[in-house]
């Protein structure tokens, strides 16, 4: 089974779109829960050690597909959790960052999205880390993608 998700994810825009939307937090926590239940299955063969996220408190799993457009690598995320909420957090990167080329995942900054949403203030600071976990890996696979093209 390929690692693509089954049906796209609701794309970025919309997303920051309906953040800004939601005015209590209690409403937003549960848009992005639901984000994550929009997430298609992850594959239990792809729940290895290395597709694990380290720095995570949760158990998050990020599985990375690299393909080629006019030469350039473009990288493709798959991802789960067993936490509602860092799997809503694995659904927004996937929806950045998923579909993109390695050099502009190379240049985007997760982060400044994240405390754009008010995440950063609102998120227990284990998630915010493991954000900022999940956000390196993607970017190494990023890097390695674009050496390997390189070479």
């Amino acid at each position: 089974m390929p690692l693509e998700t089954r049906s796209p994810p609701t794309p970025i825009d919309d997303i920051i779109e309906n953040f800004s939307l939601l005015d209590e937090w209690d409403d937003r926590y549960r848009y992005v829960i639901e984000l994550g239940r929009k997430l298609a299955p992850f594959p239990d063969d792809q729940r290895t050690d290395a597709n694990k996220v380290q720095g995570c408190v949760s158990q998050v799993w990020l599985a990375t597909t690299v393909g080629h457009r006019d030469g350039r690598p473009l990288l493709s995320f798959a991802g789960d959790s067993d936490a509602h909420i860092v799997r809503g957090l694995v659904a927004i990167l996937i929806a950045l960052l998923s579909g993109r080329s390695a050099q502009e995942i190379a240049g985007e900054d997760p982060l400044a999205l994240f405390e754009r949403l008010g995440l950063g203030e609102h998120l227990t600071p284990q998630r915010s880390n493991g954000f900022r976990s999940m956000v390196s890996r993607m970017r190494a696979d990023a890097t390695a993608a674009l050496a390997e093209a390189v070479s």
